[in-house]
């Protein structure tokens, strides 16, 4: 099994860092594994996006409080859990684990809380894991903004896979760690979609390079959920990122339908005692949040 920095060396479709909100070109398309062999594949066809600055980014992606959230770390102790709200997990009658690396405690405990089964989708790593007293559905295959298939590796869209699962119209609790594909994903997912996911569990990804729609995204984004979770991967540790300290950040959104805003202005307190550093050997970097408006 890969260790959890490879797998973050292996992200595709990196973001433009520090650069002001404007307009540039990107290729659409899906993680790519080996670079240097996609060199000589046709090139995609070329679209425009929005671009943002690491402040403006930094300011939406910081947390506000909800009256009715309790949160609760689901899967492991350090890389591959993540905070949850607990008590808001009731209406979800479905859950996806997108990027399991061969191992999934989260979704097996999402599964065991919600009592269905939690659908697994990953085409790096095939190993299906274990899940005493729950059920999971291994997926070979991974998401994507299109259906297409890079390097022999298939990729679909979030509704086509919910379609052949069944569990269009239902109530989802989804993770999403894919390694910068996420932006493309995300933005493809139709608000229908993304009004039913009641909880939004994510590794949001930043590399030097290729641009990503992440502007448009996050927008997308932040019309369906409110930020109830940040906490930064300290394998990602890095300088020029600032206000960020990392380049993968975890964060949870909650979506607006089931989520009540603290009116008292007050801010959630990071990091959150049940928060710990990924790597457990390495040193941690939380940024500091301003007190969210």
């Amino acid at each position: 099994m890969l260790s959890r920095s490879m797998r973050l060396q292996r992200a595709g479709w990196p973001v433009v860092v520090g650069v002001l909100a404007g307009v540039v070109t990107v290729g659409t398309g899906c993680r790519q594994e080996h670079p240097q062999r996609e060199a000589a594949r046709k090139e995609p066809p070329r679209v425009e996006v929005r671009t943002i600055s690491q402040q403006a980014l930094f300011a939406e992606l910081t947390p506000v409080a909800l009256q009715n959230c309790t949160l609760r770390r689901y899967g492991v102790p350090h890389d591959g859990g993540y905070l949850m709200c607990e008590n808001l997990m009731g209406t979800a009658t479905g859950g996806y684990s997108y990027g399991i690396d061969g191992r999934d405690d989260w979704g097996c405990e999402v599964s065991r809380q919600l009592t269905t089964t939690v659908h697994e989708y990953d085409c790096f790593n095939n190993i299906r894991p274990a899940c005493d007293r729950g059920s999971l559905t291994f997926h070979d295959e991974c998401v994507g903004g299109t259906a297409t298939r890079v390097e022999g590796r298939p990729y679909d869209t979030v509704p086509n896979q919910l379609a052949r699962n069944q569990d269009g119209g239902r109530h989802l609790i989804v993770k999403m760690d894919i390694e910068g594909d996420e932006w493309a994903t995300l933005l493809a997912t139709p608000d229908s979609v993304l009004d039913l996911i009641d909880q939004l569990v994510i590794e949001f990804h930043q590399r030097p390079g290729q641009p990503q729609p992440i502007a448009d995204t996050i927008a997308k984004l932040k019309e369906h959920f409110y930020v109830a979770h940040f906490h930064a991967n300290n394998y990602g540790c890095s300088g020029g990122l600032e206000p960020f300290t990392s380049w993968a950040n975890e964060v949870l959104l909650v979506n607006k339908k089931i989520g009540i805003l603290d009116s008292s202005g007050r801010s959630p307190i990071l990091p959150n005692t049940q928060d710990s550093p990924n790597n457990a050997e390495g040193p941690d970097c939380q940024p500091s949040f301003h007190p969210a408006k």
